[in-house]
């Protein structure tokens, strides 16, 4: 019995280091932050920089779905360029199947971006 319990005592270290590390990085930074002043707000930090409207409003407010069109957009194509590099390195082994599949997916890329930007979502005023 004992020895079916000590195999589990690496599984339980490694959850306690875990656990340490990250109640570590989420207290740490907030202890350093209210001892050097970094968490006094003021108007340029309590400013619209991502979401494109006030943070602090009311939560059934009509907003401009715009930005989040853009960010999707973003998102996909940033994607796209992560799935580059390891078709580029598996080429060799992929062969003509691995470079045709990946033409097809450029394609649809290239069509849906071509869809978005006739439909305007690209545009910003």
């Amino acid at each position: 019995m004992a020895s079916v319990a000590f195999g589990y005592l690496p599984i339980l270290l490694f959850l306690i280091v875990a656990l340490g590390l990250s109640t570590a990085f989420v207290v740490l930074p907030m202890l350093v932050s209210r001892l050097t002043g970094a968490h006094k707000p003021d108007p340029a930090k309590l400013s619209e920089y991502e979401c494109g409207f006030p943070a602090f409003e009311d939560a059934r407010a009509e907003f401009d779905v715009r930005f989040y069109l853009v960010a999707i957009l973003f998102i996909v194509f940033d994607l796209e360029a992560a799935f580059l590099f390891p078709w580029a390195v598996s080429l060799g082994f992929t062969k003509w199947t691995g470079w045709g599949a990946m033409v097809l997916f450029l394609i649809e890329l290239a069509l849906g971006l071509a869809y978005a930007w006739k439909k305007g979502a690209l545009e910003w005023e």
